[in-house]
């Protein structure tokens, strides 16, 4: 049997499907994972030469890309599921050739991918990439159905929004937790600025942007479907209320270790620790209760405004605009984070008895 899945990943809303029935497949084979993820090279372009003088920053941001970001959400979901993983990036532009290169490098004896990616066609025509990678691999290749003409699409399209917003939040905590940890381990703090980036994307993100979303629209809709888990519902919406106090209190924290950095550290591990603790419970509230819930008894009609709600940020109090730099805030999160770090989210494999 198969022992060692290499899962190529883009980015986008049907890798965070893709995500999920490769790590089911793997636990239920009891094989390890390599994600990867093959990202363009920017530095080659016309513009980036001119980005390089010009404005440097947002040249080694384009540079950086979003691999980090799109590998660190997908080892939140296998780690879950104690699935021993590890990352891959590569710099290419032929990924399909990258995909057969890393699972050569890595030892894979089987590629799972998506029937379409970022550049698919929608409709019975596979996408090219997906098609290459059959044509010319030696090893056997799953190709996961996770596009539009399967069935249901409206709710799994709209559950892989929220998978991936909760991935994103968990990649984020993780790399906070593992931010502490190294720190008591070297005696000396992380960079302050990339602790109060984290809190800054916290606060603005789940707190003002994901939490409401879901109390408007998801919780809305599954209590006029049903009253079998306003309890749950009740306690969920608690743990939004009280999620305020919990950055707030993150907050000072660091403030008062970037003060006194070696009278300070352990109160700053405490409230890190509170924090992540109540992140993973109420997100293993949602994940394991709530979002199956939801798929039995909401309609498609449902799904369809749920999933605009998340997406097309159908409630004027949500923007476009502000959606994106989330999304950017949480990349560069990931991407300040030394890539030899142990707090990097990237470092992947399957911690069985964390300090």
């Amino acid at each position: 049997m198969y022992h060692h899945l290499l899962v190529p990943l883009d980015g986008s809303t049907l890798a965070t499907e893709l995500v999920r029935q490769a790590v089911l497949l793997a636990k239920s084979l009891g094989a390890s994972i390599t994600f990867f993820h093959a990202q363009e090279d920017y530095g080659s372009t016309s513009v980036a030469a001119l980005e390089r003088v010009m404005w440097p920053s947002l040249y080694n941001d384009r540079v950086a890309g979003d691999a980090r970001a799109v590998l660190a959400k997908a080892a939140v979901v296998a780690r879950e599921a104690g699935v021993d993983h590890d990352s891959l990036t590569v710099t290419s532009d032929r990924p399909y050739e990258a995909i057969l290169q890393a699972a050569e490098s890595r030892g894979c004896d089987l590629i799972v991918i998506a029937s379409h990616g970022r550049r698919g066609l929608r409709g019975l025509v596979m996408g090219s990439q997906t098609q290459n990678v059959l044509e010319q691999s030696n090893l056997p290749v799953l190709v996961l159905a996770v596009e539009s003409n399967v069935p249901e699409w409206e709710k799994i399209e709209a559950l892989a929004i929220l998978r991936d917003e909760h991935r994103s939040l968990a990649a984020v905590a993780h790399g906070l937790e593992l931010l502490a940890r190294e720190a008591r381990a070297q005696g000396q703090p992380p960079r302050f600025d990339l602790l109060r980036a984290i809190v800054h994307y916290i606060r603005v993100f789940p707190e003002s942007q994901h939490h409401p979303k879901e109390d408007a629209y998801l919780f809305r809709k599954l209590r006029e479907r049903t009253s079998e888990f306003n309890d749950a519902l009740e306690e969920l919406e608690r743990q939004h209320r009280e999620g305020h106090e919990l950055v707030d209190e993150l907050e000072r924290s660091i403030e008062r270790y970037e003060a006194d950095p070696k009278g300070s550290y352990q109160q700053f591990a405490d409230a890190v620790a509170r924090f992540v603790a109540a992140q993973e419970g109420h997100m293993r509230l949602e994940t394991r209760v709530i979002l199956p819930a939801a798929f039995q008894h909401l309609t498609s009609e449902d799904w369809s405004e749920i999933g605009r709600a998340f997406a097309e940020n159908g409630d004027p109090r949500f923007s476009a605009d502000t959606d994106e730099e989330f999304r950017q805030l949480f990349i560069r999160i990931l991407n300040l984070v030394p890539e030899n770090s142990a707090a990097n989210p990237l470092q992947g494999r399957v911690e069985k008895n964390p300090a």
